[in-house]
């Protein structure tokens, strides 16, 4: 673990941002592993762990959920305070000791590990997907909703599943104009024009491309918009926090 790198709430935003510098300078954005990428997603291929979290008042239910293919190999989970607020591009500095308490719990070691949240895609290169990812030092990646920042190559505007648009640094990220940091990527769409899916922010986080980070949420899809690892860790959070609610 790197721990001059874990995530410090009592920063001050300024010291928050210029470790976000840090640990871009420390990710590595190119394909850094030993495993088979085409084996991901398959029930021989390598262990791949979603990252979701639920919440409850002022603390967080972090959930992790390590699989093979199709089978869970783990659920682990932890319910942990939150120190501060939500502050756009600064999530990990909320959430990060959280999520890092669920891996605590694990007795598996993820060989990936798909995260609800941004990667590159961030003013600083540096979202929740990468700090984690840099903090454990293991191939990450970070799957948005929602786009924070960089700009599209194309219109994302119903792409058919399958598809992926490049998303490239633009002036509010801290990286030359143009450096692809991730992808728009199309994992599920209806068939009548009436209704569609949104589309996926999908971003390296550590030790994977651009590339490889898109090819791995549509190889984890399995039918569904969410990557199935962290489709699961959202259920397994929710589970969680229903228990404590009652």
């Amino acid at each position: 673990m790197r721990r001059e790198f874990v995530p410090d709430p009592g920063a001050s935003r300024a010291e928050m941002e210029a470790q976000q510098r840090d640990i871009a300078a420390a990710a590595t954005f190119i394909d850094d592993f030993e495993f088979d990428s085409d084996a991901v997603g398959s029930d021989t291929g390598p262990l791949v762990a979603g990252v979701d979290q639920a919440f409850l008042d002022d603390r967080a239910v972090s959930a992790v959920v390590v699989t093979r293919g199709d089978s869970v190999v783990e659920r682990a989970h932890a319910v942990s305070p939150l120190s501060i607020p939500y502050i756009p591009g600064l999530l990990s500095f909320r959430e990060g000791n959280p999520i890092l308490a669920a891996f605590e719990e694990l007795s598996t070691e993820p060989d990936c590990v798909l995260f609800d949240g941004s990667g590159r895609i961030h003013f600083r290169q540096a979202g929740l997907a990468t700090h984690i990812g840099v903090v454990l030092d293991v191939p990450s990646v970070g799957v948005a909703k929602n786009l924070l920042c960089g700009a599209p190559e194309a219109s994302t505007e119903g792409l058919a599943a399958g598809e992926r648009v490049g998303i490239d640094a633009d002036e509010d990220v801290d990286a030359p104009a143009g450096t692809r940091i991730g992808y728009a990527v199309q994992t599920k769409q209806y068939e009548s024009p009436n209704r569609h899916v949104n589309p996926l922010y999908v971003s390296p986080g550590h030790r994977v491309s651009a590339e490889t980070a898109a090819d791995w949420t549509l190889a984890t899809a399995a039918g569904y918009k969410l990557p199935e690892p962290t489709r699961l860790a959202d259920a397994h959070a929710a589970d969680v926090k229903r228990t404590i609610d009652t």
